[in-house]
Formats: C-alpha cells, sequence, structure tokens
C-alpha cells in the first residue's frame, strides 16, 4: 500500500513538473532575482505597491512612478540600476498580459514550487564535464556500497539462520546443549522438489560440525572452518570501484617505479682504464696512435732541419 502511494505520488509529481511552460520557468527566474534584489517575500504586486487586485489603468500608473524612480540616468553610478530598471519592465508586461498576470496568480497564491523540474536547473547550472564525472563516480560508487550493505545484512541473515538450524539438529527442540562434537546435515535452501522420475530431491544439504556453542563448516578433505557473523563480508568504501581502480593504479606505478630502480642497481659498471703508462697523460685510447704519429713526425722534421745546418 505504501508503495502504490510512493508511485502515485512521483506520477503526480512528474504530471505536474512536466506542465511548467517556458513563461513559468521564466517566472521562476524573476520571483528568485526580485527576492535577492529587494529582499525575501517582495512580490510583484509589493514591489509596484499595489494590490493584487489592481487594474490595468493602477499598475500602468504604479509602473510610470516606479520607472522614474528607477531610471539609469536619474541613478547615475548605482551599481545594479540597469538591472533592476530592466526586471521593472520584465514584471510590468507580465502584471499587463492578462494570461500572464493569471499564471503568476496562481503562484502567488499557493507559492512558487521548490523543486522546478530537473531541466530547470540543468539549464541554469549547467554542469561541465568534470562536474558531471565527478558527480557519476560519487553515485555509482554509493550505489555500490549500498548494494555491499544490503548484501552484507543478507549474509548475516543466512549465517544466524544456519547456525540456528545447525544447533537444532544437534540439540533437538529443546536446544539444549551438548559435550562433544555432533555432525549434521543443514538445508542451506532451495527446499524439496521432485525429479523427473518423481522423486522427493532435499534442497542443498551441507555437513556442519556442532561442538558445545561453536558451529563449523566440514568440507570434502575434513576440515573445520569456524561458522559466525565474522564470516560476512561489511561493506567498505574501499572495496568500491573508484577507490579499488585508484589503489590498483598507485600499487602499479610504484612496483614500476621499483622495477626500474632495481634495473639502474643492475647494470653492470664501466671498467676503469689505467692511462698512467701511456705516451700522452689523459688521452683517451683513440687518440694515443695520432698523437704518438705527430710526435715521432716533429722529431724527424727536426733531425732533418739540424742536417741542413750542418752542411
Amino acid at each position: 500500500m505504501k508503495l502504490f502511494v510512493f508511485v502515485a505520488f512521483l506520477a503526480v509529481l512528474v504530471t505536474v513538473v512536466s506542465a511548467w511552460t517556458k513563461e513559468d520557468h521564466e517566472i521562476f527566474d524573476l520571483v528568485t532575482a526580485l527576492e535577492v534584489s529587494e529582499g525575501k517575500g517582495t512580490t510583484f504586486y509589493s514591489w509596484l505597491d499595489v494590490p493584487s487586485t489592481a487594474t490595468l489603468v493602477e499598475i500602468n500608473k504604479a509602473y510610470r512612478k516606479k520607472s522614474m524612480q528607477l531610471h539609469p540616468d536619474k541613478n547615475p553610478g548605482v551599481k545594479g540600476i540597469h538591472e533592476r530598471f530592466a526586471r521593472l519592465g520584465v514584471i510590468a508586461t507580465i502584471l499587463k498580459n492578462s494570461e500572464e498576470r493569471k499564471r503568476y496568480d496562481f503562484f502567488y497564491k499557493n507559492g512558487v514550487p521548490k523543486w522546478r523540474g530537473s531541466g530547470y536547473y540543468y539549464a541554469r547550472f549547467r554542469p561541465g564535464l568534470g562536474t558531471v564525472l565527478v558527480f557519476l563516480t560519487i553515485l555509482t560508487s554509493g550505489l555500490q556500497y549500498l548494494v555491499q550493505t544490503l548484501n552484507y545484512k543478507r549474509d548475516l541473515m543466512r549465517i544466524e539462520l544456519a547456525i540456528r538450524d545447525a544447533r537444532l539438529a544437534a540439540w533437538g527442540p529443546k536446544m539444549e546443549p551438548h559435550q562433544g562434537k555432533r555432525k549434521v546435515k543443514v538445508n542451506l535452501g532451495g527446499g524439496p522438489r521432485q525429479d523427473g522420475d518423481g522423486n522427493i530431491v532435499p534442497g542443498k544439504m551441507l555437513d556442519m560440525v556442532v561442538e558445545q556453542d561453536n558451529v563449523f563448516i566440514l568440507d570434502p578433505s575434513g576440515n573445520l572452518h569456524l561458522l559466525d557473523t565474522s564470516s560476512a563480508t561489511p561493506a567498505a568504501i574501499s572495496r568500491t570501484w573508484f577507490i579499488e581502480l585508484l589503489i590498483s593504479s598507485i600499487r602499479k606505478f610504484s612496483y614500476s617505479k621499483e622495477n626500474s630502480r632495481n634495473d639502474v642497481d643492475n647494470e653492470p659498471s664501466t671498467p676503469t682504464v689505467d692511462r698512467s703508462d701511456s705516451p700522452v697523460s689523459g688521452a683517451s685510447e683513440g687518440e694515443e696512435p695520432r698523437q704518438a704519429e705527430y710526435t715521432a713526425a716533429v722529431k724527424a722534421g727536426g733531425r732533418r732541419r739540424k742536417a741542413t745546418r750542418k752542411r
């Protein structure tokens, strides 16, 4: 019944929101801007200083008087005077038109709706790509966390039910604990059914061992695993997709950086060549032969010059 009422309320709300027109949105903007500029609770009528039952003549007279007061030429240097003067003209146009005034009177009497439709807010506060991505990330992570919470509660119920059934099978209807271990079979759900031959097939059965207050799951290899509420995995923000992706990226980056550092440390060092006995100290290996040839040529040239002088 409550679900039906909620769905009906949503249907009515969607119908009302979809009925708001472009002109309605213009009125919403004017009402908001007027209250910001002139004060909370200011209406079209109160700003013109006329009653809501004012005639067209009274509205025209009030508009002329107000326009003289707010004219930019008479208010030089006043901040926001141009916006206020332009807003006055738009409001006066609405009140002079019978259909538009009738629409404004509806919101004047019933109040401007707080929720004006997603299209209204999106058109005025259009978010950028970054904002949309952040919103979607938060939304999907929140939904994933909600699913984790629901699954955790469901697992807790299943564990508590299995523990109760195991104790019931081991202790009997009076639920009086017995000394020692007792092996029992517990139905984990999916009650009895008929197979193709008409035979009754029990649901999924699990071997369990009850020892005093402790309940263990007996695996096929004969090992015992304690069953309690800690067996269920609680919800955690760290297991939402974005946080997991962030942690995984940081680990990969750290691992890659560590490998690069190890590769640098493991590179073989270049052997140092001792050139202290070389013909020319400080010369490289490739320069040594050329330097030797140059030295021999200089000496030979000196001998030839000496021989020429003696002659």
